[in-house]
């Protein structure tokens, strides 16, 4: 018979029907007649709780069990459901027959009922899950990732697998995994020996044969699907990309890290403005989704926000970088107020003096043609708009060579999106459509166009206006969730010197 989720039972009328449950226990608690187990199986928050009067006879075979119930061993129950007397709960089970699946002795299993530190969760990567907190993590992750697809389904957009191994490097930064079949050890061992028959270490790149690769040249790991959507976003019209990308960016930091997941949109005849109502609208779309489908959880994390503060030593000295907005004004609020405002916008230059007029207030001083800082994007959103803002148009100097150039010559169609609490949370930009002026970009940047040959093809064959955005999907859900530390929004993190499992 299939057994009901948690999730399906708390649900359903407590009518006193016979019903299975199978899940994983958090607690258990015995009195002299009474025992009270709580279980869950990650379908939802709540736990639910089986109980049984000990006193009776016809549990003997229920207390052989109970020895072997420790927090969490995984147990199959059946019994009766009915209204708990106990607040908080709308339903228990009168627990009938218990079966332990697998046991998980105290003195070895590291999650036992008490608090356990995120470093040392991150280290139980394969077992945290299983936490209030982590679950959560989970099933808001889960439900975002769906929304994503509805949103541009929705809309007749086509989704786009990009290619995770690429020649090109979208960015410009360098920062790729390579990929390679070559040995390590092998080469090691032919630097030895031409070093031994005089070969100069300025030469030495003579000893890598790429031609001998298994692509037959150098490729990496993709840092961003976008220069492949564009390519079918110019069949399709409008396409978006979900998926894993990497970055071997030396970090160790709470904001860093190494694989991690971006959406990427890319839209033909879309121009900046048209580019923006999309971002906003995506936005509102996914906060939306996360408060009406994930309620419950939601409400978890609302709370975890103020208890955090409130035990925060760092909070107490008023450090802005710890929950700003979403400490004052709560979590759901804040996400609530961000779905409900129309976003404002504003010119990079506009954003600019905006910023000089408080200049002091800074740590790292704004000046026109500077990429603006984290502190600058949230005084943007919370000092002097009270709102989401879009900047737009920045300095071609801090922007990527595929941005298209506006006319004064200094500027790109580039734009952020700010939201309060966090600051950029989407970046996006209309794309250069005229191949010569894409030319004179890549030269500008050092880029050679024989790499990007099929990328030139595009505004050679059929150009268009088209524009695109990038969103990192462990951004939002840190900001969703609350959540201070990106490796704490993916089930398995990957930092430096971190990849073990």
């Amino acid at each position: 018979m299939k057994t009901p989720l948690i999730k399906e039972l708390l649900a359903s009328p407590a009518d006193s029907r016979a019903v299975a449950v199978s899940g994983w226990v958090r607690t258990k608690r015995e009195s002299k007649n009474l025992v009270f187990l709580q279980v869950s199986d990650g379908s939802c928050f709540s736990p639910i709780q089986l109980a049984f009067d000990r006193s009776g006879a016809a549990n003997a075979a229920l207390e052989r069990q109970l020895p072997r119930v420790t927090t969490g061993a995984s147990v199959r129950a059946t019994g009766r459901l009915v209204p708990s007397p106990a607040a908080g709960q709308v339903a228990e089970i009168a627990l009938e027959t218990l079966e332990v699946l697998g046991e998980a002795p105290a003195d070895s299993y590291p999650l036992q009922k008490k608090g356990h530190s995120f470093e040392f969760l991150r280290e139980n990567a394969h077992l945290r899950a299983r936490t209030n907190t982590f679950g959560a993590v989970a099933r808001v992750r889960s439900q975002l990732s769906f929304a994503v697809h509805s949103f541009f389904q929705e809309r007749g957009f086509q989704y786009f697998s990009a290619p995770i191994i690429t020649a090109s490097d979208a960015e410009g930064a360098g920062e790729m995994f390579q990929v390679t079949t070559l040995s390590l050890e092998k080469l090691a061992e032919a630097g030895v020996l031409a070093g031994a028959k005089g070969k100069r270490p300025e030469t030495a790149a003579e000893l890598v044969r790429y031609e001998k690769d298994f692509f037959g040249r150098r490729t990496s790991l993709t840092v961003s699907g976008q220069l492949a959507g564009e390519t079918y976003a110019a069949a399709l019209s409008r396409i978006y990309t979900f998926g894993p990308t990497f970055r071997a960016e030396n970090s160790n930091t709470a904001r860093h890290i190494a694989e991690f997941w971006m959406i990427e949109p890319e839209m033909s005849f879309y121009d900046l403005d048209d580019d923006a109502a999309l971002a906003e609208e995506f936005i509102k779309y996914l906060l939306n989704w996360a408060l009406d489908k994930c309620a419950e959880d939601m409400r978890f994390f609302d709370e975890r926000i103020k208890r955090e503060l409130m035990n925060s030593d760092v909070s107490r000295e008023g450090n802005a970088q710890v929950f700003d907005a979403r400490s004052r004004r709560g979590l759901i609020d804040t996400l609530r107020g961000v779905a409900d405002s129309p976003f404002q916008r504003v010119t990079y230059t506009e954003a600019v003096a905006e910023l000089e007029k408080n200049r002091d207030s800074f740590e790292f001083k704004p000046f026109w043609g500077c990429d603006l800082q984290s502190e600058h994007e949230k005084y943007l959103t919370e000092q002097t708009y009270r709102k989401p803002v879009i900047v737009t148009d920045y300095p071609k100097e801090i922007k990527a060579f595929y941005m298209k150039l506006n006319g004064d010559g200094k500027t790109v169609r580039a734009l952020d999106v700010l939201v309060p609490g966090l600051g950029e949370i989407i970046g996006g930009s209309q794309r250069e459509e005229d191949c010569g002026a894409l030319l004179s970009r890549m030269t500008e940047c050092g880029l050679s166009p024989d790499d990007y040959w099929w990328y030139l093809d595009l505004r050679r064959f059929g150009t268009v206006p088209h524009s695109g955005f990038g969103l990192g999907f462990e951004r939002l859900l840190m900001y969703v969730t609350g959540m201070t530390n990106i490796r704490d929004v993916i089930p398995y993190p990957r930092a430096p010197r971190q990849a073990d499992f």
